[in-house]
């Protein structure tokens, strides 16, 4: 087993608590299809910044906006399961690194179709 400090404890913790949330706990077809794939702690643990993808790119804005209008639901949740003393702040930003993984696949496809050394 990986050893975390304690800061990754808590990011991995809430990563976790908001991911069930989001399937269990709201009742939003927006964020049925919604995975948080990360979470940064700020470093005072006042700020925690959840980033999204979602299984269906076309609904981005729909489920930005469901998040966005959601994140008081979810710091409550996060209240009443995490064992702190204070909750942090919520943020959520789109994560678009499978976006830019595969634009960077098919650059270097295209690349290896044309018979182009790089």
């Amino acid at each position: 087993m990986a050893k975390y400090n304690k800061k990754e404890q808590y990011e991995q913790q809430i990563k976790n608590e908001v991911n069930t949330f989001l399937r269990q706990g709201l009742d939003n077809r927006a964020l049925s299809f919604v995975s948080i794939t990360k979470v940064e702690m700020s470093s005072d643990f006042a700020l925690a910044t959840l980033y999204w993808d979602t299984f269906d790119p076309s609904t981005k804005g729909d489920v930005k906006k469901a998040i966005e209008g959601s994140l008081g639901k979810i710091r409550s949740h996060l209240a009443k399961t995490l064992q702190v003393r204070h909750t942090p702040a919520l943020a959520a930003k789109y994560d678009s690194q499978f976006e830019d993984a595969n634009a960077i696949d098919k650059i270097l496809q295209d690349e290896k179709d044309s018979g182009r050394d790089f």
